[in-house]
């Protein structure tokens, strides 16, 4: 059994013999980087590298019966061996575990020299973590989704349950208000910047944050979690695995808009008609109002088929061509129990008269007087997938406060401070300098790239946030007693960037 401090050294084994490296963390936490890491810095007696290591996730028993076996091991090969004076009988295993215990209280309580950085999977951390969010929680006068509340479980399955749990009950509340455009494969950053363009003309932009897609992120970054909305923009099939992940974000509460996209789920079939393909026609869209708005749009050469299978309740057509056939081609689908839905549409909302696609005069001066409708429809469609589209005033940026509950906690930073500012209170940053000053009369104007922060905190007041309730809920001993509070600011990341 190796501790995860040994990294620090290579470490040395009998070649020929079986080495396996077991660590007390989450098969996540193992990660191929780490794998990578200590094929680099593992070597054998005789100077050869291992030629593959292989993460093993054992649950807690298992992990106590290894060091049993070591235990019995160890007094089969050495029945002789007597416990030196002073030292503990111990067994490895256990020494190392009472290591590992008191590097965790010295830990919070800041004593010893050395301060090991923890595993995501270690209970403490997660309970410091958790307390410190509660306060600030009852200290918010905003609404904060509810966090999982027990971290005291024994087991590491346990563990991840209660941390799933948490991570649904946050998504059910609102998920991060990223949208998502998936392009295919196609990889021209024209294309993107003419969704984003039009996307951004018509939701709340201080609201939302806009970014591409790509193929290969689809199986491979954690997106689902962390995206309101997804835009699909592309004709291309959409393959299998990546269908399955869409449907996974739908299941998810995910909402999904398909602007001429190949993407369908349930019973609803796309039909071709490439007799429509790039043809300017007419549509006729229902509104929530029950008003109808006749426009002219592009079209991608496809419609939805009448009789769709399925559940008709749960598919509602939106808007049909104003043909004979009066062919569907915007439908509205919902999907799972947890508010997942998405709206198709075959026409193209994302291109106005200056595509490269119009061919005709007659056809240029179409879509140019449906322009200002295109907008509305695709606004409605938004708001009926829950965005906001209507913009909201920019606030001015507000300095920040530098608060702590603890009064000597606070002297020992300002102490900290005066080695670590030049000579005018400045902390200069590649992003974002801090300016330290005493009181907001020092008049330093609060810029993107300059912020000024309060000491003084007795002109501090906020109707937002209480210090007072803060500390009444902080359960630290040192964790979360130094705080930067500010109302408005760009990003939080590029404060304390350096």
């Amino acid at each position: 059994i190796v501790k995860w401090s040994d990294f620090c050294s290579p470490l040395a084994y009998k070649p020929g013999e079986p080495f396996k490296l077991i660590a007390e963390a989450s098969v996540d936490n193992f990660s191929s980087l780490g794998i990578a890491f200590l094929e680099d810095r593992l070597q054998m007696e005789n100077g050869m590298v291992p030629h593959r290591i292989v993460s093993v996730h054992l649950e807690e028993s298992a992990l106590k019966e290894l060091a049993k076996e070591r235990k019995e091991e160890e007094k089969s090969t050495d029945m002789d061996a007597v416990t030196p004076a002073g030292k503990s009988g111990l067994a490895p295993a256990e020494e190392d575990k009472c290591k590992l215990e008191e590097e965790r209280e010295n830990e919070e309580t800041g004593g010893g020299e050395h301060h090991h950085l923890h595993l995501s999977s270690c209970h403490e951390c997660l309970q410091l973590e958790n307390s410190t969010i509660e306060s600030v929680k009852f200290a918010s006068a905003e609404n904060v989704p509810e966090l999982p509340q027990d971290c005291s479980g024994t087991g590491e399955e346990k563990e991840h349950q209660g941390l799933q749990k948490g991570i649904k009950r946050i998504n059910l509340a609102g998920k991060p208000p990223n949208i998502l455009i998936y392009l295919g494969s196609e990889a021209a950053e024209g294309r993107f910047e003419q969704v984003r363009a039009v996307l951004r003309e018509c939701i709340d932009a201080e609201s939302y944050t806009l970014y591409q897609l790509h193929q290969e992120q689809v199986l491979r970054d954690p997106w689902i979690e962390n995206s309101l909305l997804l835009l699909i923009a592309t004709e291309e099939p959409i393959p299998e695995g990546i269908h399955r992940h869409f449907m996974k974000f739908l299941s998810k509460g995910g909402k999904i808009l398909g602007l001429s996209s190949s993407f369908t789920f349930g019973g609803v079939q796309l039909k071709h008609k490439n007799k429509l393909r790039r043809v300017v026609h007419e549509l006729v869209v229902s509104q929530k109002d029950s008003t109808e708005v006749r426009l002219s749009l592009l079209l991608s050469g496809c419609v939805f088929e009448e009789g769709m299978k399925g559940d008709g309740s749960r598919v509602k057509v939106l808007s049909r061509l104003s043909n004979a056939a009066e062919d569907p081609v915007i439908v509205h689908l919902a999907h799972g129990s947890s508010g997942g839905e998405a709206i198709l549409c075959q026409a193209h909302l994302e291109l106005d008269s200056n595509s490269m696609e119009v061919q005709t005069e007659e056809d240029f001066n179409l879509l140019k007087m449906s322009n200002s409708k295109r907008y509305e429809v695709l606004r409605e469609m938004l708001t009926c997938l829950g965005l906001s589209c209507e913009s909201s005033a920019v606030p001015e940026l507000t300095p920040i406060y530098l608060l702590s509950p603890d009064e000597e906690i606070h002297l020992a930073f300002l102490k900290w401070l005066e080695g670590n500012v030049d000579a005018e209170g400045l902390r200069a940053s590649s992003k974002v300098s801090l300016k330290f000053v005493s009181s907001c009369e020092s008049k330093v104007e609060v810029t993107p790239s300059l912020v000024p922060v309060i000491t003084e905190m007795g002109s501090f007041s906020s109707e937002h946030f209480s210090l007072r309730t803060y500390q009444q809920h902080l359960q630290t001993k040192k964790l979360g007693k130094i705080l930067l509070f500010t109302e408005v600011t760009t990003t939080t990341m590029n404060l304390l960037d350096g």
